[in-house]
């Protein structure tokens, strides 16, 4: 069957199945939670601008990942509601795996590329009338917070895709691993190669994470009873694995061992990873391929042309209309008038403690003198979704929509989705960062905003140290030691934020618009190469896709 509808670019002619638990391309398809998904619809994006031969492979979830709406009293409520998806077209294959002693058939459905404007991708479901109620829960919700149907979500992307890219017949060369979560892939590309080293030319994996979360790790033996080896034997799967007497058995560590190599997504989480990493024995190497965003999709087209016609007058109005645009929103959900002459700072993302969302009120009595300051006054976004069983995420939610009832210049935002982010970005003037240093491997909402001419204002961490010129482009927070204690870490990271808002962003801002457009000019330039995703996919192809030495030595 054929998937692609246009003639492959021969430059990229090396057939890729990427696997991804989640992938976020458009508003209308609600198969994501975050940075993850963002990337993957980012890819899908530009792999469809160039013209490579990749499909994606994911899961198509009934409930997505959850509705962010609000209860009575303003605070978060997280709720499911079930979607239905008419311009997905229903494949004639359907294939059965193994979960849990039980057989689970799977459903196949097909977004073409132009739809849009992505690869292929063939999204998979078993909540279709072939499976009781339980096998059918498994594509209910992503990252389920039941371990059981955690397992199963991963054991039904990764054997499950393969059988069904071979019930198409097609012939797939590579299989790239977006995180750890498609591992099970290797065990059934194990029944046909029969051999650890082949199996390895044709698997890469790539790591996006520091944090233990992301890092699964189950006990090998409740693994095996689930499924995930595929029906191999504990002893095969010890052996090639590498598990020979350990129990604790990573999925991260088992994909190092099973790909031919792997990489971070910036410099720093490259060192990162290989620091975690480096006590892996016969693990693949781990470069690094600085995550990017799809400039064509995110980027305000007529900004940019007031940039290409250096028209700083017209650059102003349209960003001060992106503004105007986004403070609709604001009003529509708080009944709050935002004013687009105010230097409006917004933090928005996925709700964790270790990004720190709550940094600005670290110092209350600073923070309340800033949102008062009237000779040059803020306003504040927060926006995101926390994991929804993370209370203590919402708990920070929560508490910044209560200290936001006293103050017209704060708003916190729900429906944090990929329209939503859109509209921030266009229309915010500041994006901040603020993740303890280490713990951002990559952190991409800050590219898609520089492509608007929002500032990143930043800690030194993920993609930030590869663009920013600090006071040019950027602003970065400076680094310290990641040693330090927690307390320490935010009680400096807070005194230096809030210095460098109050005597260099504000008084930028409000006393030199003439610098402050040139650093907003240089940012739009400086982001529209290196950080656009097709450097990224083409770089995929050239130093994991089509990379040939499949020997681990490590």
């Amino acid at each position: 069957m054929k998937l692609h509808s246009y003639d492959v670019n021969k430059k990229y002619s090396t057939s890729v199945a990427y696997f991804s638990m989640e992938f976020a391309v458009d508003q209308a398809l609600k198969i994501y939670s975050g940075g993850l998904g963002f990337l993957a619809g980012s890819h899908m994006r530009s792999a469809y601008d160039l013209k490579q031969n990749i499909v994606g492979i994911g899961l198509l979830w009934s409930f997505g990942y959850y509705d962010q709406e609000r209860n009575e009293d303003r605070t978060l409520q997280p709720r499911y509601t079930r979607k239905f998806y008419y311009f997905l077209e229903e494949l004639p294959v359907k294939v059965t795996v193994r979960v849990d002693t039980k057989d689970v058939v799977i459903k196949a459905f097909l977004l073409r590329p132009e739809v849009f404007g992505t690869a292929p991708m063939i999204l998979l479901s078993t909540d279709i009338d072939e499976n009781d109620y339980l096998s059918r829960t498994i594509t209910h919700k992503l990252y389920d917070g039941n371990q059981k149907t955690r397992v199963a979500q991963e054991i039904v992307l990764g054997i499950g895709g393969v059988k069904i890219l071979e019930a198409l017949n097609q012939k797939i060369e590579i299989y790239h691993m977006n995180e750890g979560h498609a591992l099970p892939l290797v065990y059934q590309l194990y029944n046909h190669f029969q051999d650890v080293e082949e199996l390895r030319k044709h698997v890469v994996f790539t790591t996006h994470t520091p944090e233990s979360a992301g890092n699964e790790t189950y006990n090998i033996h409740f693994l095996h009873e689930m499924g995930f080896f595929n029906g191999l034997d504990l002893g095969t799967v010890r052996t090639i694995s590498g598990y020979e007497t350990d129990d604790n058995f990573s999925l991260t560590v088992g994909a190092l061992r099973h790909a031919k190599r792997a990489n971070a997504v910036s410099k720093i989480h490259e060192k990162v990873s290989n620091e975690m990493w480096h006590h892996v024995i016969n693990r693949c190497e781990i470069i690094s391929i600085t995550n990017a965003q799809n400039k064509k999709y995110w980027t305000d087209k007529t900004l940019i042309r007031a940039l290409d016609e250096h028209e700083d007058y017209e650059l102003l109005a349209r960003k001060k209309h992106l503004k105007k645009i986004l403070f609709d929103e604001v009003a529509d959900q708080t009944g709050k008038m935002f004013d687009p002459e105010v230097l409006t700072i917004v933090w928005a993302r996925r709700f964790a403690e270790y990004k720190r969302p709550g940094l600005l009120k670290y110092d209350f009595e600073r923070f309340i003198a800033l949102i008062e300051n009237k000779e040059m006054p803020v306003q504040i976004i927060w926006a995101g979704k926390p994991y929804p069983t993370d209370f203590g995420a919402i708990d920070i939610f929560n508490e910044l929509i209560h200290i936001s009832r006293g103050h017209a210049n704060i708003a916190v935002l729900v429906g944090y989705e990929l329209a939503l982010s859109k509209l921030l970005k266009q229309g915010s003037d500041i994006w901040l960062n603020t993740p303890r240093i280490t713990r951002e491997a990559s952190g991409t909402s800050g590219m898609s905003a520089s492509m608007n001419g929002s500032v990143h204002f930043s800690i030194d961490d993920g993609w930030h140290p590869e663009f920013a010129k600090d006071g040019k482009n950027a602003f970065t927070i400076p680094a310290l030691d990641h040693k330090l204690s927690i307390a320490d870490q935010d009680k400096i990271d807070n005194k230096n934020m809030m210095n460098i808002l109050e005597n260099t962003i504000l008084p930028t801002y409000y006393h030199e618009p003439t610098k402050w457009v040139k650093i907003m000019k240089n940012a739009l330039s400086d982001i529209e190469h290196d950080f656009d995703s097709s450097r990224m996919v083409d770089q995929y192809y050239e130093l994991m896709f089509n990379y040939k030495g499949a020997k681990n030595d490590i």
